[in-house]
């Protein structure tokens, strides 16, 4: 009987920068990837990709599909892209005897209520925080809470509605912003009961990180730390730059790792991948979140494994593909060279036109790519509204300082071309 290529299923909202990373990570080490995607049923694979069409707002549709596809052609493991597929992934391995995420956890961990439920329950350190409804009048709440305080929503990623509130004016703008934010056509269509909610916590002053780890069977792996060496103090709170390794003590890595493990325990994560976002201060480690996938975007090339046996480095999507599918990661460590990646923030809403300085910001000594991802003629919108950016540069070698360094030279040599958009006058 002929050997069969072990098949990984990969759960993604569309094809991107990073569904091709994993193919690619995948077509490396022999695995067949198969995809299911948030589409329409009724098109015959307008990608061309043999996806299993899903819609990730109807859960039970979706995992049906999934285990009748698996029936038909059997898969050896599940990944996922963004934080919309976590529970029917999550689901499935269930269904389908796998270990991975508990679907319970899975969408605690996609919940910013929850999540904190879950937190405070086992004792770890939160903020105070509320939750109210969407249409509750931010005027009669603004004379109730203390400041400074962070209005978000329960179910956006990327820092999308984020806004700090430090008396009650700013408060009454935050609420009535975030509420045409979570109005708006694009988030109405995630089908998402949390998005009528909205979360209201203390503001936790400190530095931030991103810790990208691996659960394995409970058992936490740290890959990676990131230190974000902006300040993120409002009144938005867009990422830039992460960098690692961070420039810290050993002692506070390991009370990050320490709290990002007891975070996941709190939540009920089991197997898979985890991302983590964390803040330290005066008052302590603060775990954000632990969501349920690994790092977004383009965001993982700034990341780069080296194992016993292999010819040169490999991809965080090749350390993944291995364990979604059963095999061996424990010799696979991050090199020890420096890395950072900056997501090109929007500097002002517009039409897009274009970037000049492309290839003098690549120029620039310790620079390995400068990917704009934007189209010509897209409209752009900033956070905390937006939920994109410009493109991605990725620095690598020497020291974090020096990395950090060359990200803030190659992105000072970007000059972005923006056009107003002109009002439509009836």
């Amino acid at each position: 009987m002929p050997h069969r290529a072990p098949r990984l299923l990969l759960l993604a909202t569309t094809t991107g920068y990073q569904t091709r990373a994993f193919g690619e990570a995948a077509g490396r080490q022999g695995v067949a990837l198969a995809f299911g995607t948030d589409r329409c049923d009724r098109l015959d694979d307008p990608w061309r990709d043999a996806a299993v069409p899903i819609r990730f707002h109807r859960e039970d549709e979706a995992v049906a599909a999934l285990v009748d596809a698996a029936a038909r052609e059997p898969i050896d493991g599940i990944l996922v892209v963004g934080d919309r597929p976590v529970v029917i992934a999550a689901r499935l391995a269930a269904a389908l005897g796998w270990p991975g995420h508990p679907p319970a956890a899975a969408a605690v961990s996609r919940d910013k209520r929850l999540t904190r439920e879950a937190l405070a329950g086992a004792g770890l350190p939160v903020p105070w925080f509320r939750t109210v409804p969407l249409d509750t009048d931010p005027v009669s709440l603004a004379g109730t809470v203390p400041y400074p305080c962070v209005v978000k929503p329960l179910a956006l990623s990327g820092s999308r509605g984020v806004i700090r509130a430090d008396d009650p004016a700013t408060f009454e703008q935050a609420f009535e912003r975030l509420g045409r934010l979570l109005r708006s056509t694009d988030v109405r269509a995630l089908h998402d009961p949390a998005l009528d909610f909205v979360q209201i916590e203390g503001f936790i002053p400190g530095q931030e990180y991103a810790v990208e780890a691996l659960l394995d069977r409970g058992r936490l792996r740290v890959l990676a730390i990131f230190e974000k060496p902006d300040p993120l103090d409002g009144p938005f709170f867009e990422e830039t730059i992460y960098v690692t390794p961070p420039r810290v003590m050993a002692a506070v890595t390991d009370a990050i790792e320490s709290a990002v493990a007891a975070a996941a325990r709190a939540i009920g994560l089991y197997h898979g991948p985890i991302h983590a976002e964390c803040r330290v201060g005066a008052g302590g480690i603060f775990v954000l979140e632990v969501a349920a996938r690994p790092i977004g975007g383009l965001c993982a090339r700034a990341l780069r494994f080296e194992a016993p046996g292999l010819s040169g480095p490999c991809s965080l999507e090749d350390l993944l593909v291995r364990h979604a599918i059963g095999q061996p990661t424990d010799g696979w460590r991050r090199e020890a060279a420096a890395a950072g990646v900056m997501m090109i923030p929007i500097p002002r809403a517009g039409l897009y036109r274009g970037v000049d300085g492309a290839d003098e910001a690549a120029a620039v000594d310790g620079i390995e790519a400068v990917v704009l991802s934007a189209r010509p003629d897209q409209s752009l919108v900033p956070l905390p509204e937006g939920a994109s950016y410009l493109g991605f540069i990725f620095a690598r070698g020497g020291t974090t300082a020096a990395v950090e360094a060359r990200l803030r030279e190659a992105h000072g040599r970007l000059r972005v071309r923006i056009d107003p958009v002109l009002p439509v006058v009836r």
